[in-house]
């Protein structure tokens, strides 16, 4: 592999973005379905079903709309059928509470599984690990499935039905969104309240600690990494204890209220508290393309500017609700961990990672796919980024993977 440094120009710029997805084929049958899931929730889905399709493959995200996906007209085309899943918290971090979107997965798996032969997971990025948690605890007794979430909420699972599909593929299934959190969140923070406070001792973006302006490479000594990294997960300890207390506080409300019916304490429990974390976009592997080193361009999923992007309004787990931040968004809480769920996948498994990737970096895909339990896996690595756009000199990866997806089907 190749460690390339992006020019911060409109060609290289481009590499960032989604790439456009394959149209619908002509005759494709395309019906809107809406389900309830066991907690009452209701949640919309899409089924693109093209003539003759004996095999279904899912496509759903935890937070993202799947169905403009741009493998989805790939498939289709080749005669797989494709279920687009919505979700309750599609649009929103702030309120992606895991165990419930598994609630959500399971509901609407009941649609296409009795219709075709073979039903067959496609988990993208975020995704992945929604779908390997899935299989974890689809495939558990229901006893044995997680009761709790990290808030202490009743999950429900054990009384969800959760139809188990015949495979899954895992395409550029990153560790999960809270390793992803852990991974980039500033650990220079030093006032939550304060925006640009920052101790510069642990800054990324102070050229005193190796950071260069881009298109360079920034270059960080090991101890100074060393640090870094214990000072992030100092910081996300801090937080998970700031909505660890919110939480105790909500409780402690609701249990008064149930005792003495006084609408103070009802008031005391309704009230929302939101996490606003800010700062969550420092990686240093966005920045000093020696760090794990594959064919990605500098910067992050959401730009070339990390050092800029870091102090904006976009980036993961920006604004959480206590719930969802100990759920999703807390690499040292949260049960929706690839690497935790990887040993209890045991269906037929097809891994594909991205080499220009900037999430999914080669240290990671090795762990969690040899963490994969399945005994029948393959593994792939295919030229693109991220999101299935093209590396120079290659036709778009998201074609590419359709490919390898429609070989392993």
């Amino acid at each position: 592999m190749t460690c390339t440094v992006a020019a911060p120009d409109t060609e290289r710029l481009g590499g960032h973005r989604h790439p456009e997805p394959a149209s619908i084929p002509a005759g494709t049958e395309i019906s809107l379905h809406r389900v309830t899931t066991t907690d009452g929730a209701t949640i919309k889905g899409t089924m693109f079903d093209p003539p003759g399709a004996t095999t279904c493959v899912t496509v759903i995200h935890p937070r993202l709309d799947m169905s403009g996906h741009p493998m989805i007209g790939l498939l289709l085309e080749a005669g797989v059928a494709v279920w687009s899943q919505g979700m309750r918290a599609v649009g929103t971090d702030h309120t992606l509470v895991h165990e419930q979107a598994l609630l959500d997965v399971a509901a609407g798996y009941a649609i296409p599984r009795g219709r075709y032969d073979r039903l067959v997971s496609l988990g993208h990025s975020g995704g992945g690990t929604l779908n390997a948690f899935y299989l974890w605890q689809a495939t558990a007794a229901a006893d044995d499935r997680i009761a709790r979430t990290p808030a202490g909420r009743p999950t429900r699972l054990a009384e969800a039905h959760m139809p188990v599909p015949d495979g899954v593929v895992f395409l550029a299934a990153h560790p999960g969104q809270g390793e992803v959190m852990l991974h980039g969140i500033d650990p220079s923070v030093i006032d939550e309240a304060d925006p640009l406070a920052a101790d510069p001792d642990l800054d990324l973006f102070d050229p005193r600690n190796g950071f260069r302006e881009p298109p360079e490479s920034s270059s960080y000594a090991p101890e100074f990494l060393a640090r870094y990294r214990a000072a992030q997960r100092e910081r996300m300890v801090r937080l998970d204890n700031l909505t660890r207390h919110w939480v105790a506080r909500r409780e402690e409300a609701r249990a008064r209220f149930k005792e003495t019916g006084d609408v103070a304490n009802r008031r005391a429990a309704l009230v929302p508290r939101f996490l606003i974390v800010n700062r969550t976009e420092a990686d240093p592997r966005y920045v000093d393309l020696s760090l794990d080193p594959n064919d990605r361009p500098y910067g992050s999923l959401h730009g070339p500017y990390p050092h800029l992007i870091n102090y904006g309004t976009v980036g993961f787990g920006r604004i959480s609700s206590p719930d969802a931040w100990l759920s999703t968004w807390s690499g040292l809480s949260t049960n929706a961990s690839f690497a935790k769920a990887a040993p209890h996948v045991k269906v037929p498994t097809l891994y594909l990672e991205f080499s220009g990737d900037q999430t999914l970096l080669p240290t990671d895909a090795d762990k969690l796919y040899d963490a994969i339990g399945a005994l029948d896996k393959e593994r792939g690595v295919i030229p693109g980024l991220h999101f299935g756009a093209a590396l120079p000199g290659h036709r778009p990866g998201i074609e590419l993977a359709a490919d390898a997806v429609l070989d392993w089907l």
